[in-house]
């Protein structure tokens, strides 16, 4: 199901903006912007989580592309990365599992893109 969000352009909730702090890892600072699809489903029962990059204000809804998922091999719930439209960076898998290192390192993952499926 999250294969079909790739390349696709969304529209981000940002629950968690730039800088914001874990509610329940108070060690857990959110160095981008970290939100979710309204109106989905995902593995944990809640919406799907989209890692947002490229965008640097903290910001309420952030429109952006699907790049990549990532892809937990511990856990029940997947997420996914996408680009902000505003941005123009073109982020290399391994820079984007540096962004996302902040959370993901609790995790045994890796990152999916349209050329890996």
């Amino acid at each position: 199901m999250l294969r079909d969000f790739l390349n696709k352009k969304i529209i981000a909730k940002i629950d968690r903006p730039k800088n914001s702090v874990h509610p329940k890892y108070k060690e857990i600072v959110y160095p981008i912007n970290y939100g979710y699809i309204e109106n989905t489903i995902s593995g944990d029962g809640e919406e799907i989580d989209v890692y947002v990059l490229g965008e640097e204000e903290p910001k309420d809804y952030i429109n952006c592309k699907v790049v990549a998922i990532v892809k937990r091999n511990n856990d029940n719930e997947d997420k996914l990365i996408a680009i902000a439209s505003s941005c123009n960076k073109i982020y290399t898998k391994e820079e984007m599992a540096k962004e996302i290192n902040f959370q993901e390192k609790f995790f045994d993952s890796i990152i999916l893109t349209e050329e890996d499926l």
